[in-house]
């Protein structure tokens, strides 16, 4: 995210302009964007002109729009935010109070206007404007005929490629079809690879399968490296992982961030960090279950004992249009932090913030064992 102006007070009113340059950027800025703000842009609308033949024609202009936010949907795959609410900018084609929808992309510079910039807000903002913590991870997870190529960032996990072909079995005078299918399989996939695997930005990448075809496309892999003198992929052999996974499905990049190898190499980063901390939370719960909680009400009761060692808690917690339950989140959060526990805010878009969303999207392990938690009505 490229932060051009800001202008606000910390606690108190004011406004960001800023230009999303990556698909991560456009997570956190539907995570900034709440019921109430306003958001400045330039868009393009169609509007008819009378032609010079008598009829009427279509042209696209541009129109300078500020919208009072009422709802803001998140477009994963295209990366586009549309905010819908009233425009508060007078021009020739869209009148002041006037329902509107605004699309925010990539690229695009935008003003958000906040009347109070909480301290959950700065976070976020800061993260988006740190170069160093852009995507990690790059996962393909594959089975034979089969295959996804992950990218894995601060915020979000998108699906960059799915490769599907038509894999013959492997037996009798159909030997040579299922060699020719398995290598046109794996062609596909090296393409994906040299088009959304960039080791300029990625720690690692992972391929991961059940079975050998992991293998057998990482020498796939080097082989055409060899061949063809794909420089990016020989000189950063040593930066791509094999891993073992139960399927070639997109469910088991839970495996792939379990690995011992990959973990060492993303230790650092956000993604790692929710997943150990989620671990130790699990972990708590079966060994020691009095000194784990989840669920608004045990959590909210831990934290008045001064129990909470560790919070774990959906940035979903933080979207929600009454105002007075995102500032009961944000002061949850400052106060663990002030009593020297340590907060995780996991995004709902990585599979471990999907784990957190089964279990109400909010968790604790505590500082001393609470029994009588059992005992309050979530």
């Amino acid at each position: 995210m490229k932060i051009v102006r800001r202008d606000f007070v910390r606690g108190g009113p004011g406004s960001v302009k800023m230009i999303p340059e990556e698909a991560d950027d456009m997570w956190i800025v539907y995570n900034l964007i709440a019921e109430g703000d306003s958001v400045l842009a330039v868009t393009v609308r169609k509007v008819l002109r009378e032609a010079a033949s008598g009829g009427r024609d279509a042209e696209r202009v541009k129109l300078r729009l500020e919208i009072v936010v009422e709802a803001v949907e998140y477009e994963k795959e295209g990366s586009v935010l549309r905010i819908r609410g009233k425009n508060t900018l007078e021009n020739d084609h869209v009148k002041i109070g006037a329902f509107h929808t605004l699309e925010l992309e990539l690229h695009r510079p935008f003003v958000l206007r906040k009347d109070i910039w909480d301290s959950l807000a700065l976070d976020m903002l800061h993260q988006a404007a740190d170069p160093s913590a852009s995507a990690d991870l790059a996962v393909i997870i594959m089975q034979e005929g089969l295959a996804h190529l992950l990218l894995i960032g601060k915020s979000v996990t998108l699906t960059r490629s799915r490769i599907e072909v038509s894999i013959p079995r492997k037996h009798g005078p159909a030997i040579a079809g299922y060699e020719s299918a398995l290598n046109k399989f794996f062609e596909n996939v090296l393409q994906a690879f040299l088009k959304y695997v960039d080791f300029k930005v990625v720690r690692c990448a992972v391929i991961a399968s059940p079975g050998f075809t992991k293998d057998q496309f990482y020498r796939h892999l080097l082989l055409e490296a060899e061949r063809k003198q794909l420089r990016s992929i020989i000189e950063n052999k040593s930066r791509i992982v094999l891993v073992h996974t139960t399927s070639g499905y997109k469910h088991s990049l839970r495996e792939v961030l379990d690995a011992p190898n990959v973990m060492n190499m993303i230790k650092d980063t956000k993604a790692a960090q929710e997943v150990r901390a989620l671990e130790d939370f699990f972990s708590m719960l079966s060994n020691d279950p009095d000194r784990a909680c989840y669920g608004p009400k045990h959590v909210e009761v831990a934290h008045e004992r001064m129990a909470i060692q560790t919070l774990l808690i959906t940035d979903e917690q933080f979207r929600n249009a009454d105002i007075a339950t995102r500032k009961k989140y944000v002061n949850l959060v400052n106060s663990v932090k002030d009593s020297g526990g340590s907060v995780h805010i996991f995004s709902s878009m990585h599979v471990s913030g999907e784990q957190l969303a089964q279990l109400t999207g909010i968790a604790a392990i505590l500082r001393f064992p609470l029994p009588d938690l059992d005992d309050i009505e979530m």
